[in-house]
Order: C-alpha cells, then structure tokens, then sequence
C-alpha cells in the first residue's frame, strides 16, 4: 500500500517553502517600495516570509522551526537578493506572486492551526490563534515596520478567509476525519476564498463618515 501520509507531507511542506517565498516577496516589494536598500530589503522579506510562524513558536513554548532549520531563512534572505536584481522585471508579474500569497495564507493557517492540536489538542481558541498568527502575523510586522496600517484591517478579506478555513479544519477534526485531509480542505478554503476576494475586490464593511 502507498504511504499517503507521507506523500501529503512531503506536498504541504513544498507548499510551505513556496509560501514562504511569496511572503518573502511580499515583504522584499514594500522594502523596494519605501527606497530600502539591499539589506532592509533581505530583512523585511524575512521578516514577512518567517515572523509569523516565530511568533507562532515562542507563544507555545517552541523553538522556532525558522531557527532550527535554516532553510527558511536561506529562502527568503534568496528571495530579498532576487528582488533586488530583478524587480523591474518581475514587477508586471506580481499577479502570479499573488497567488502565491493566497496559496501561502492557506498553508500557514492550517499549519498553525495543526501545531496548535499537536500542543494543546483539540481545542479550538488555541487552534485559531496559532493559525492566524501564522498566516498574518509576519504581514502585520512588515507594516509596522513601514509605518503602515497593516493591511489585514483595512483592505479584502485575508484574516477573515484565514478563520473560515481554521474553522472548516478544526470542525473536520471534531467529526474524526482523517487529519491530512482535513488540512488539504483548509487549505483549499483559505486559498480559494482569499482568490475569490482578489477577483471581486470583496471587503469587510467599514464606517462610513458623515
């Protein structure tokens, strides 16, 4: 019998790597956008592709994975260097990357959300907490570093797909489906309806001023 398990293992972890490099992108493009030079750019764009997933790891008593294996930082100190050179390029191609970042909040959200069980099990404030802080936390640290309001409080829906796919994952779970499915789904809600958004421009309602 083939060992799906480890096949789905090996598919989320490639996804993980792709979604850190489109965060990183993310990251490095404000840099380039606020005049940094080559180092405020590696930074931001490890900043955005790792921070999330750091601040993930030190809230439930982990060493930080983007610590323990370099391979994280490797890619998005590439990526910050690639984005140097070739942003003038690669910028009429940013739509692409875009589907990346959706690809990425996915990964991340269910990601956190399953690091979350690992820890505390079943339990879902913890669940969500751990996947959103993985999804958004880095995009908010490279707004404020930048000085901005994070995006995910002002523009589309992003944190609210994050939720609704933490929430698919975590009810999934709760009906004994098998927990590499279960993440599959979740991570096909997040992405699918971060995309959608991107389409229709969807946006949470906000104030409206005299």
């Amino acid at each position: 019998m083939v060992d799906l398990s480890f096949q789905i293992d090996s598919f989320v972890s490639i996804l993980d790597y792709l979604g850190t490099i489109a965060f990183a992108v993310t990251g490095a493009s404000k840099a380039i956008s606020h005049k940094a030079d080559v180092f405020g750019i590696i930074v931001l764009a490890t900043v955005v592709g790792v921070g999330g997933g750091v601040i993930r790891d030190v809230i439930f008593g982990r060493f930080p994975t983007a610590f323990s294996d370099p391979i994280y930082v490797v890619l998005t100190a590439i990526t910050g260097v690639l984005m140097f050179f070739l942003f003038t390029k690669m910028k009429k191609q940013m739509n692409v990357w875009l589907i990346f970042d959706a690809v990425g909040l996915g990964v991340f959200s269910i990601l956190g959300a399953s690091i979350a069980y690992q820890i505390v099990g079943l339990n879902f404030l913890p669940m969500l907490f751990g996947g959103m802080i993985t999804a958004i936390g880095g995009g908010i640290l490279r707004d404020v570093f930048v000085r901005e309001i994070p995006i995910v409080f002002v523009k589309e829906v992003y944190a609210i797909a994050s939720i609704i796919g933490i929430v698919v994952f975590y009810t999934m779970l709760f009906f004994a489906v098998e927990i590499h499915l279960a993440s599959i789904i979740g991570i096909v809600v997040v992405t699918g309806i971060r995309l959608l958004a991107m389409k229709y421009n969807w946006n949470l309602p906000k104030v409206r001023e005299a």
